[in-house]
């Protein structure tokens, strides 16, 4: 991608999204912060984005959605067994 490429209001969102969780990381002082995101929405081109964050690490990657999907299929099911299992213990205890 060629960064003399216009940005978007989403790429701006994307970086302070980033800028963020650096913040939140304690990469950046909150003044840091401001300052930056003030650059950020004056910025006309990805590489004058690019800029915001250059000497900050590289975030790792979303993981797929498919992994999030799997984590929240196994908690259900662990819930529903233990819904099972208490169900099954409060009919044991009616019965005797």
């Amino acid at each position: 991608m060629s960064v003399e490429i216009r940005a978007s209001d989403e790429d701006r969102q994307r970086v302070v999204a980033a800028l963020q969780r650096h913040t939140a990381a304690g990469r950046l002082t909150l003044a840091e912060f401001a300052e930056r995101v003030g650059v950020v929405y004056q910025t006309r081109t990805l590489a004058d984005l690019a800029v915001v964050l250059r000497d900050l690490p590289a975030e790792p990657p979303d993981p797929p959605a498919s992994a999030v999907d799997t984590g929240g299929r196994q908690l259900l099911v662990a819930f529903a067994v233990a819904l099972g299992v208490l169900v099954l213990l409060g009919l044991i205890m009616l019965l005797r």
